[in-house]
């Protein structure tokens, strides 16, 4: 069996939920952790800006590049993290320690550049401080915890050499100890993206570029 019935019945149980396809494991894109009430606001905040965008060429032309540039380390990291089982320290996270809430700041500061207006900067002094005073430190250091529980000092290491979100140009070449406790590839890996779950973020990101654009061509 092969040809578009392969990819129907891909999509299916991509959108069912993980299912074992010829010995694959096909994820299902949409988070449903995503899907609890306390992110609603977030998704009513997205509609709003839709409805009440207001787009230009140069907001398009800069809030897309920071769109793509977030997505695009969001897809590097996540094919380089390996949770709990090794110490991620390769790709992104060999020049700092959380690509992937760069990259989701990047993408909220894109697409609020999209926006435009007012509602725009409204949006920027909400979310900014929110997430530089509040969300963050509280994740940096719950994980921080977390894994210095797990790998010890060769994560106390990593921490002191490497910075938390605004990269470093040369990237960190750890000692053997730390190595040793690292992820062996040295590659970005498909399995990874995969296990990370992150193709609902490259779906959710893109498809609200494409909707900004299409709501830009009616706008300009």
């Amino acid at each position: 069996m092969s040809g578009p019935l392969d990819c129907l019945l891909s999509i299916f149980v991509a959108f069912g939920g993980a299912t074992d396809y010829r010995n694959q494991v096909v994820r299902n894109p949409v988070r449903l952790k995503n899907l609890r009430l306390r992110f609603l606001p977030f998704f009513a905040l997205g509609l709003a800006g839709l409805w009440l965008a207001e787009p230009t060429s140069l907001g398009l032309g800069v809030g897309g590049a920071c769109v793509v540039i977030g997505g695009a380390l969001r897809t590097w990291g996540a094919g380089h993290l390996v949770k709990n089982e090794r110490l991620t320290i390769t790709g992104p996270y060999a020049h700092m320690r959380h690509p992937l809430y760069a990259g989701t700041l990047l993408i909220a500061v894109g697409f609020a550049i999209v926006i435009g207006g007012l509602y725009a900067l409204g949006l920027l002094a909400l979310l900014l401080p929110w997430f530089f005073f509040a969300y963050f430190p509280r994740k940096e250091r719950s994980e921080s915890e977390r894994l210095e529980q797990i790998y010890g000092p060769a994560f106390a290491a990593y921490r002191d050499s490497v910075p938390a979100i605004l990269p470093s140009f040369g990237g960190w070449q750890p000692a053997a100890e730390t190595t040793a406790l690292a992820n062996s590839s040295q590659g970005w890996e498909a399995s990874r993206y995969a296990d990370n779950n992150e193709l609902g973020t490259l779906i959710a990101w893109v498809g609200g570029l494409l909707l900004f654009t299409l709501r830009a061509q009616i706008s300009l």
